[in-house]
């Protein structure tokens, strides 16, 4: 146990996940120019397969794993929620094919909520028939990144699958009887005392499909707060922004330096960033997001200087959120290793 296949790869969350676990990725499946260029910087022994829809021409072993987040902008509630009529919506089914072709022990599939009420939720149910009809037993639950380490509310489908007409296996391995947040810190004190510098996130849905991650930074010392504003509101920022009051706070480092993190108590805005009040509007580096994301620092920076910020930040937003998929593969290293009993 431990082999995976990646489709719809994207930046792979799921090799950066599943790492501390031991499980090594066979093949990958992405077809987007600057994630391809991605993968082969960090990963360059991993074959990248290309287009999923050619998966019968793949010569590889079989794996023990599936994971793909098939593209969302077609159940998305900011798109025109075509479904599976759109081609893009149409990768779901090959997803199972996929499944039935290469027949894995589990399978993970993520997406955006939206999928659940797309064509009036008919969608969501042919995609269920087809996994039950090739022999998988499934669960599916809503998780949201914030419960997990990131400052981010990140809210994504999760379907989890095993190869047996048992449903028990699925169901322990997304299913905890102690809550989320104990996987990652089991005080309620810590999370209180952690909250203090560091806040939810709103995600919505851009265009194209890009995520646009919109941080609430945390309490400053003089007890006001920052607060959520979006990017659409102001014409000259169009990408993610964070909105930071500075206030009276003579720890605000002078403009045109780097704010540290998302954990930072102030931060800074720029020389051309709209000026509301004692506030600045200030895009979110690329470090950043990758850190909503759970991603190292500087995971997508591949050519230094030269690689684009747009692409950095498309490719996150598009991105699932690390921690979230390493929770997932413990929860199914666990049942692996002591079944669903436990």
């Amino acid at each position: 146990m431990g082999s995976y296949l990646s489709v719809c790869s994207g930046i792979e969350a799921a090799s950066v996940a599943w790492k501390p676990l031991g499980w090594k990725p066979i093949g990958f499946s992405e077809i987007d120019k600057f994630p391809s260029e991605v993968l082969q910087y960090h990963y360059p022994n991993v074959p990248n397969l290309g287009d999923m829809t050619n998966y019968k021409e793949w010569q590889i072993e079989k794996p023990d794993i599936v994971i793909g987040g098939t593209p969302c902008q077609s159940f998305s509630i900011a798109g025109q929620r075509k479904g599976l009529e759109d081609p893009r919506g149409n990768l779901t089914l090959t997803f199972i094919r996929l499944l039935d072709h290469f027949k894995p022990t589990w399978f993970v599939w993520e997406n955006v909520q939206g999928v659940l009420s797309s064509n009036n939720g008919r969608d969501f149910h042919t995609f269920t028939e087809g996994l039950q009809e090739i022999g998988y037993s499934l669960s599916w639950r809503v998780l949201d990144a914030k419960f997990f380490g990131v400052p981010q509310r990140r809210k994504r489908l999760f379907v989890v699958g095993h190869h047996s007409a048992d449903w028990r296996y699925p169901y322990k391995a997304l299913f905890e009887s102690e809550s989320l947040s104990g996987y990652l810190e089991k005080s309620r004190d810590k999370g209180k005392a952690r909250q203090a510098t560091q806040t939810s996130a709103e995600s919505i849905e851009g265009n194209n499909g890009i995520a646009y991650d919109y941080q609430r930074m945390g309490q400053y010392g003089n007890g006001s707060k920052s607060s959520t504003k979006l990017a659409r509101d102001y014409k000259d920022a169009t990408d993610l922004v964070v909105y930071e009051n500075h206030g009276t706070d003579s720890r605000v480092k002078p403009l045109g330096e780097v704010c540290t993190t998302v954990t930072a108590r102030w931060g800074t805005g720029g020389n051309n960033t709209p000026l509301v009040g004692n506030s600045r509007i200030r895009k979110l580096s690329p470090i950043e997001c990758e850190r909503l994301q759970g991603f190292p620092d500087n995971y997508t920076n591949i050519r230094g200087d030269k690689t684009p910020y747009g692409a950095r930040y498309k490719a996150l937003g598009n991105s699932m959120a690390v921690p979230v998929i390493e929770w997932i593969g413990r929860g199914i290293q666990k049942v692996e290793v002591y079944g669903y009993e436990k």
